[in-house]
């Protein structure tokens, strides 16, 4: 059965129980965490999951550097924290960590539009730390969340196409796509057909409207995506993560929920 998570919000309590129960009665199901949550408050997060029986779905970003970074000091500062986060993430029951190639490190369609790595490079740095987080993933049964981001916030993975090519040249038991329904507006020409094309490795999925806001404010055929899950027979978590646009935060962000869930009802899910 599909879970319906959610990120943390401003409006939201910092009183991780009260988190919970907040999230609970907003439509959702669980929390999508940061990282640092589980970097930084672990012991707390353990205890309020268990008093509230709110689950921590999967965890996303809150670590520093990146699996492509550049630098390699930052790099190793990725996996050494990842591991962390991954290990934490197994006691917890969640699925794994939502891990980018980068973020706002480098685009092609921006200048100066020539990076200081070839693509044979960075697909080469890629493996390598994927391959160094494979082991981390199976002793803890979690998974890497492989996500594509948009041309403009990253230059070496953009469609799931990308991501998926990656993982099978790797022949990475431990790592799935996650799918981005904003990025995929920009970068995939159908974003059913992507789904189903990528079927044995779409493992997460994460849910925000064509202009980064709040689901059903923008124009995303969520419905046309959600009959691709369907197809799929994809049972796994569709994480919020969006900003909210609009005077009243709370109630959009309840809306928004509602709004999904009537989506998934429509396509089927």
């Amino acid at each position: 059965m599909i879970q319906l998570a959610t990120q943390n919000k401003p409006f939201f309590s910092d009183v991780l129980e009260e988190k919970l129960i907040q999230i609970k009665e907003f439509g959702f199901d669980g929390l999508e965490a940061d990282g640092d949550l589980l970097l930084e408050r672990f012991d707390e997060l353990k205890t309020a999951v268990k008093d509230t029986g709110i689950p921590v779905t999967s965890v996303c970003g809150g670590y520093r550097g990146w699996i492509g970074d550049f630098q390699e000091e930052e790099r190793k500062h990725a996996i050494r924290d990842i591991t962390v986060i991954l290990e934490r993430a197994g006691e917890l029951g969640a699925a794994g960590i939502v891990v980018p190639a980068a973020w706002g490190m480098f685009s092609l369609r921006l200048p100066p539009m020539t990076p200081p790595r070839s693509a044979e490079e960075d697909r080469k740095v890629l493996l390598d730390s994927l391959r160094q987080l494979e082991p981390v993933c199976e002793r803890s049964g979690t998974r890497i969340l492989l996500e594509p981001l948009n041309r403009y916030e990253d230059h070496m993975l953009n469609t799931l196409d990308d991501a998926g090519s990656l993982i099978l040249e790797g022949e990475l038991r431990h790592v799935q796509i996650m799918a981005d329904f904003f990025h995929m507006n920009i970068e995939e020409q159908d974003i059913k057909k992507s789904l189903i094309k990528w079927k044995d490795l779409v493992g997460h999925v994460h849910i925000a409207d064509s202009h980064r806001f709040q689901p059903g404010d923008g124009h995303t055929d969520f419905v046309h995506g959600f009959e691709g899950l369907k197809e799929i027979g994809f049972d796994k978590t569709m994480a919020f993560e969006c900003r909210v646009l609009g005077e009243d935060q709370e109630g959009l962000y309840k809306d928004s929920a509602a709004y999904i869930r009537g989506c998934m009802e429509k396509a089927g899910l």
